[in-house]
């Protein structure tokens, strides 16, 4: 049996109730993934200011290129397992995760070594925002309430960074995420009373990729 195969429908613990319907699902983008959750061009940075300062600490002591160049190999493997790595890891857990969004809830299938699924009904969301990068891919984070919180640990990849107080799971790197906050926001509005002067109708068009728009905000 292949991973997840036991699942009556992809990316839920069990069949749809009565009246619940698929309004998208999706996966992160793993490429984005593993920039901006695991950091792998920072790594590669500081790796790349190591060899850097090894060459130029090597010639301001008098060695030869040579001498320089050869000493170099030891500090290139870690570079390339450290990021090869990481690159790994960012494919394994966009493989794992499965994103799904119904007019009832929010469903998370996420977890490399150990497959957990977190069910976000509407009436626990207290507000979206959308975080939108370049192509179209981006984030969306949703703010659960007081009875909803779940660990940090639980979460990350899938957190909001930095919310640790009160995570937020996030929908990551996600394709046309736009289109996608949009049919949440729509979903949301449709199911749990909105106050129209905190919510917006769906995401603006043009979106700072450095901040978060809000798309909803439950009453």
């Amino acid at each position: 049996m292949r991973e997840h195969e036991e699942e009556p429908v992809p990316g839920l613990p069990e069949a749809l109730p009565a009246g619940e319907i698929i309004l998208w699902q999706g996966a992160p983008q793993w490429r984005r993934l593993a920039v901006e959750a695991f950091h792998v061009r920072k790594v590669a940075l500081y790796f790349g200011l190591l060899v850097a300062w090894r060459c130029g600490a090597g010639l301001l002591d008098g060695q030869s290129w040579a001498l320089v160049v050869g000493g170099l190999p030891p500090l290139l493997l870690s570079a390339l397992a450290a990021t090869g790595l990481l690159l790994l890891l960012a494919w394994l857990s966009a493989r794992a995760t499965l994103y799904t969004i119904t007019n009832r809830r929010v469903v998370m299938r996420i977890g490399v070594a150990m497959s957990i699924t977190l069910n976000l009904p509407f009436k626990a969301v207290e507000s979206a925002s959308l975080r939108l990068g370049p192509g179209g891919i981006g984030d969306i984070a949703l703010s659960l309430d007081s009875g909803g919180r779940i660990a940090y640990l639980h979460l990350w990849p899938h957190a909001r960074p930095w919310r640790l107080a009160r995570p937020q799971p996030v929908l990551r790197a996600v394709a046309n995420a736009a289109d996608v906050a949009l049919r949440l926001s729509q979903a949301i509005d449709a199911t749990v009373p909105v106050s129209r002067s905190q919510a917006a109708t769906g995401p603006a068009p043009a979106v700072d990729p450095h901040q978060s728009a809000p798309l909803a905000t439950a009453a």
